[in-house]
């Protein structure tokens, strides 16, 4: 049995939606049972927005996450909020720009990306959520990059396609590397 509950979380307008949205649509592409539940404050762009993913290759009970395995955040809100939800032996996400201070577990794995230097560098901001998901995928497995590229390729707007590519690329690279501190 395979079962990745996520969560997303972030400011609103970060693309924590979409980076849900993207997984979801992936992992029903490969065949997997998926939930995706958004959920966002009345302010949307600039107030805080999450949403909750589950893969699994059984049926899913309910789309309410209680014990994440693994969290992708955003903003310092958002892991004060969520850190302490995850599961022992879970992972943590999170953008490195935006998130200044550590994670306080030492049961969990970190992985700390500058996903806005990395988004800019390749040229846009707007596409430091696809570094972090990519880094996701290539650390979880729960599905393939390339599952990813194709819902991104099929649900996605092609325009943006080879960027958000770059970004995945370089999430994925990052994530394999050894030095994660």
């Amino acid at each position: 049995m395979m079962t990745q509950e996520v969560i997303f979380a972030g400011f609103g307008g970060q693309g924590i939606l979409s980076m849900g949205k993207f997984l979801a649509f992936g992992g029903m592409d490969v065949g997997m049972n998926v939930s995706w539940c958004p959920s966002y404050g009345p302010e949307m762009r600039g107030g805080t927005a999450n949403c909750s993913v589950i893969l699994s290759d059984e049926e899913i009970g309910a789309p309410i996450i209680t014990a994440p395995d693994t969290i992708l955040v955003m903003n310092r809100p958002s892991l004060d909020k969520f850190e302490p939800t995850v599961k022992p032996g879970g992972l943590i996400i999170i953008d490195s720009n935006l998130v200044t201070r550590d994670v306080e577990r030492d049961d969990v794995t970190v992985i700390r990306i500058p996903a806005q230097d990395i988004a800019a560098s390749i040229g846009s901001v707007k596409i430091a959520n696809m570094v972090l998901l990519g880094a996701l995928v290539a650390k979880t497995g729960v599905i393939s990059v390339d599952a990813l590229l194709e819902s991104l390729r099929g649900h996605g707007k092609e325009a943006f396609f080879e960027m958000n590519k770059a970004a995945i690329d370089k999430g994925v690279e990052y994530a394999n590397t050894p030095v994660m501190a």
